[in-house]
């Protein structure tokens, strides 16, 4: 027996130790792992209508319901459901339970949602605001019919616009299609999922089904929305089913169509234009000292009302002179609040300042069109200023002279661009007791880098059938185009020059590439602005607009001529020299 596989007296306690670690670091990661979270579908209702409260819970052992009678004293509570899934990730599996209810508010104003208890875990409050009931409506005589309204009546060319199509319905559904065309003239496109409450009309209790849309006009004049339509079926009781009347049976229904006045930019109007509700910078976390080399966070954040993501100017903070400003991806939430879009974008720059001495930053500027008011509006930051410090000094936690520093947040490179600071650090500290995971952790990754390598070997042979079968490479996948438009619209501009690379035929290294195998001249274009967008300070806004006209549909390439056979026989027949030993 190899007594050298069990471990000795005199190092058991220590095993025993990090075995009770590692389960308790177990334990408080299964913890961790369940979670609650609660939300309205909608944030703003009238009174007399209901609203969805969702409750999220991946807790395992969770099996009661929510308690829900902290929500009597405020509202009527009814229609409560719930579901229960499994969802596989790389850490396994999670269990899901989703709890909805319908709460109906006892008065106007604004209420707040109370806290709920699930189990051994608890939700957020939840503001909501109920405005007060509007004049009594007409009776309505038909079984289901639509309305639909844009949040602006005369909105800006390029403004967002909620559009909304409510689907009223006074006997339930069993199944049916909902339809809004887009107009010419704008883009229209659903966002979010569809909202159902309740809501009394002249005395008639309807369910009613709320979809959004995003309008976009593309031009001034006057723009017609066509009307949405409905064709489903109603659930009718068993005479009506027998008559062939009454409730039951095929149901149809068509809204108005509805007449926007789009308006032209103003001439005054600042570049690139940004017409919204409202727009609001602030910054969530600024450093109180500077120091050399040493990294320091500045975190800004954007509140944009009436506007998408992909509608906004990149976040860019004035450049600092003495330090270099890193900034990582900008962060959006994007939601659906009175009709309209409404974006948060958060985005967190590192300053490493390269002396000591003052530093000044700018106050952040961001300029847009007030489309209540008609004008020009200007949101901007404080500017900040710092006197940069000394670098911390060499290793001085240890006093051992000539260790280069690794605080938290220093950036420590090798001349190779590679961070080492934090790899050195963590070797120093191992002791002699370590040493043998030390030597195993080495052991499995030299078995890893020969895995890697005779991976990679196999992986180059493999690719030499490929290619001796022939040159030409698979054609591009069919609707590639439409893909291109959905990240024009609402993704980042690295993921748009990605997509580009990837459409050409062969696929192109840089848009350098794709630029000069574009064949049509405004494409060639459209691919400097969203150049100049990236790295020029160009704006975002006018590269989207030129990508989006000269990529209407898809990218026009330049021919490539084909390769003809040699009519003369190989000058090696059998692949190659061979050499005689």
């Amino acid at each position: 027996m190899n007594v050298a596989s069990f471990p000795s007296p005199a190092v058991r306690p220590r095993w025993f130790a990090r075995a009770t670690l590692l389960l308790l670091l177990a334990l408080a990661s299964m913890n961790a792992a369940a979670q609650v979270r609660a939300w309205l579908d909608r944030d703003r209702i009238a009174m007399g209508e209901t609203v969805t409260l969702n409750i999220e819970s991946t807790a395992a052992t969770t099996s009661t319901e929510p308690d829900y009678a902290p929500l009597l004293s405020d509202f009527f509570v009814s229609g409560r459901t719930s579901r229960r899934e499994f969802v596989m990730g790389t850490g396994g599996s999670t269990v899901r339970t989703l709890y909805a209810v319908a709460l109906r508010p006892r008065r106007d104003g604004v209420i707040t949602v109370p806290a709920l208890n699930v189990g051994s875990l608890r939700t957020q409050a939840i503001p909501l605001t109920v405005a007060p009931s509007a004049a009594p409506s007409p009776t309505r005589t038909e079984e289901v019919f639509i309305e639909s309204e844009a949040d602006d009546p005369d909105p800006y060319v390029q403004q967002s616009v909620g559009w909304v199509v409510r689907l009223y319905s006074a006997t339930p559904l069993i199944s049916g299609q909902l339809d809004q065309d887009a107009p010419d003239g704008a883009s229209l496109q659903r966002v979010g999922d569809d909202a159902q409450y309740q809501r009394d009309i002249g005395g008639r209790r309807y369910h009613v089904v709320e979809r959004r849309f995003l309008l976009v006009p593309e031009r001034s004049g006057t723009l017609t929305v066509p009307p949405a339509r409905f064709e489903g079926r109603g659930a009718g009781g068993f005479f009506d089913d027998l008559l062939g009347g009454g409730r039951g049976g095929a149901l149809e229904a068509q809204g108005t169509p509805r007449k926007l006045d789009v308006q032209p930019a103003p001439a005054n109007a600042p570049q690139p234009w940004l017409p919204l509700q409202n727009l609001t910078l602030r910054y969530q976390s600024t450093p109180q000292e500077l120091r050399v080399g040493n990294a320091a966070t500045v975190t800004v954040e954007a509140l944009a009302d009436g506007a998408t993501a992909a509608q906004m100017p990149e976040l860019q903070l004035p450049p600092i002179d003495g330090v270099q400003v890193f900034a990582e991806p900008v962060q959006a939430d994007e939601r659906f609040v009175d009709g309209r879009p409404r974006v948060k974008l958060t985005r967190r720059f590192s300053l490493v300042p390269a002396r000591e001495g003052k530093a000044n930053m700018a106050g952040l500027q961001m300029r847009w069109w007030d489309v209540r008011a008609g004008q020009a509006q200007t949101s901007n930051l404080p500017p900040l200023s710092w006197t940069v410090l000394p670098g911390t000094p060499a290793n001085a936690g240890n006093g051992s002279p000539g260790a280069a520093p690794s605080p938290s947040g220093t950036i420590s490179t090798t001349p190779g661009g590679t961070d080492t600071s934090g790899t050195a650090a963590r070797f120093t500290d191992l002791g002699g007791a370590n040493r043998a995971w030390v030597l195993v952790a080495l052991l499995f990754a030299a078995l890893w880098l020969v895995t890697l390598v005779w991976g990679l070997h196999r992986g180059d042979a493999a690719k030499v059938a490929p290619e001796a079968q022939g040159d030409a490479p698979a054609p591009p996948a069919a609707g590639g185009h439409v893909d291109l438009k959905r990240l024009i619209d609402r993704g980042d501009l690295g993921d748009v020059a990605d997509a580009l690379c990837a459409m050409a035929h062969p696929p192109a290294r840089d848009l350098d590439e794709v630029r000069a195998r574009l064949a049509d001249a405004d494409q060639r274009e459209a691919v400097d602005e969203l150049q100049r967008a990236r790295w020029g300070g160009g704006s975002a806004v006018t590269a989207r607009e030129a990508l989006r006209r000269a990529f209407a549909k898809g990218p026009t390439w330049r021919s490539v001529p084909t390769r003809t056979a040699s009519p003369l026989p190989p000058l090696y027949p059998g692949g190659g020299p061979q050499q005689e030993g």
